[in-house]
């Protein structure tokens, strides 16, 4: 690296670090306020998890770990009364009858009670990681990447972008004109923006969609469900300072587990990718040196630190990539500077509160955008490893896993008796796909390939 870059002065540092705060923020806080997690839990999560992997990458690499939207699939697929893991027999009809603000406070009290097991999984998940590393430090990266080439792991990112897509709606629904002003505002940012108002496209549409909600709010506008579109519950009572209220320690559920841990496989090709374009960036191998073995472990470590109390899985951020590239500058202390001020924010009760005051109809409005991004993410990773789908071996497996992912997601409910279980298999729709993905690239002819060394014969 350049001496220049070694030379920043603390004011620099500082202000840099705050861009990188501001630029992982939307995102990150969206996790907790679509699955229920603490805001202030999640905070320090990333915040001390980005130090974590650091410490590990031996602080060469400039990478932020903020909370995986991958993961939320499983999350809400472990947590949702109605069709998840622990789905409430008989919610349907229970809620039949209620407005949604009658219907929140039970299913925020299931969602509670269910969310150790996902954090149980999250914590697996990242143990995940460390075997991966370990495999890694013994095949070497171009081995272990022929298991999971972009045929691969693309249709697992879309098909976690489909299987969002629907949660998007429904948060949109209690205020449809907020959550297309929402999205309005993400496009415009994203599509027109220059400088930083590109990189943070996400927090600029919270936040100015916010500020037209309180105007709205001053004149009486409400939710669908009668509701003010803004209100502050529990702000008298809050704490500028103190310990997150609703830590909690993971419980483990092996269904569960199987539920979560196929995400991992997919935050993984997605930290390989970030690897390497920040590698490429900052003109330096990243995978050789500190080692891909060390920053996968490193991210693995601290997605167990995050689901140990209680918060979401952890990632490489493309968003933080993005300010890399934007100001090139590449010092890893200014990465970790931004984590600094992200656990500091964590230890504010009352910043808490001022985040879920944020009408659920902008949190949607925000969805449409990132849910529909994980899926473009997944074909442009097709794209641009320029996978040739006139293969039929590359075709089936995309068919198989696309069908067998979603067919069990959307479909009619599937349980296996085993023993005295029954598996419910459609709950582990992406895990049956990954695994079939696998398989399939492992055992089917490449015809072209196998065509040459006939001709070379």
């Amino acid at each position: 690296m350049s001496e220049k870059i070694q030379k920043l002065s603390p004011l620099k540092m500082g202000v840099m670090g705050l861009q990188h705060m501001f630029a992982m923020f939307g995102a990150t806080i969206l996790v907790p306020l679509l699955t229920g997690l603490s805001v202030q839990v999640t905070l320090i999560a990333v915040g001390v998890g980005t130090l974590i992997f650091h410490f590990f990458a031996k602080s060469r690499v400039p990478a932020f770990l903020g909370s995986s939207f991958a993961f939320m699939v499983g999350i809400n697929l472990i947590t949702d009364p109605a069709d998840g893991l622990f789905a409430v027999a008989g919610w349907s009809d229970f809620i039949s009858n209620m407005t949604s603000a009658e219907i929140a406070p039970y299913r925020n009290a299931h969602i509670a009670e269910i969310l150790p097991y996902a954090t149980g999984g999250i914590l697996v998940s990242g143990a995940v990681y460390l075997l991966f590393a370990l495999i890694v430090k013994l095949v070497g990266v171009k081995k272990f990447m022929k298991f999971l080439p972009p045929v691969v792991t693309a249709p697992t990112v879309i098909l976690i972008g489909i299987m969002l897509a629907p949660f998007a709606i429904n948060q949109s629904r209690s205020h449809m004109l907020l959550a297309i002003i929402t999205l309005g505002i993400v496009v415009v940012a994203s599509s027109w923006g220059k400088g930083m108002v590109k990189i943070i496209p996400i927090l600029l549409g919270l936040g100015g969609a916010y500020v037209i909600a309180l105007i709205m709010t001053q004149f009486g506008a409400t939710a669908a469900d009668g509701t003010p579109l803004v209100h502050f519950a529990g702000a008298s009572e809050a704490s500028i300072f103190g310990l997150p209220q609703n830590a909690f320690l993971p419980r483990f559920n092996i269904f569960a587990i199987l539920v979560m841990v196929p995400f991992a496989l997919a935050t993984i090709a997605e930290h390989v990718g970030d690897m390497v374009a920040l590698g490429s960036i900052a003109d330096e191998n990243f995978v050789e040196d500190p080692g891909l073995s060390r920053t996968l472990m490193g991210d693995g470590v601290a997605s167990m630190f995050s689901g140990l109390i209680g918060g979401p899985a952890s990632t490489t951020y493309g968003e933080n990539v993005g300010v890399v590239a934007l100001t090139r500058i590449f010092n890893p202390r200014v990465v970790q500077i931004a984590a600094i001020f992200a656990v500091i924010l964590g230890f504010s009760p009352l910043f808490e509160v001022a985040i879920r005051s944020i009408p659920e109809a902008i949190i949607g409005g925000a969805s449409f955008m990132l849910y529909g991004m994980i899926a473009a993410v997944g074909i442009r990773n097709l794209v641009e490893s320029r996978t040739d789908m006139s293969k039929t071996k590359n075709l089936t497996i995309v068919a198989v896993m696309m069908v067998t992912g979603l067919g069990l997601r959307f479909g009619q409910p599937i349980t296996f008796p085993i023993g005295d279980m029954y598996v419910p298999i459609d709950r582990l729709g992406v895990a049956i796909a990954v695994i079939l993905g696998v398989i399939l690239n492992i055992i089917l002819p490449d015809e072209k390939k196998d065509k040459a060394a006939k001709e070379a014969k």
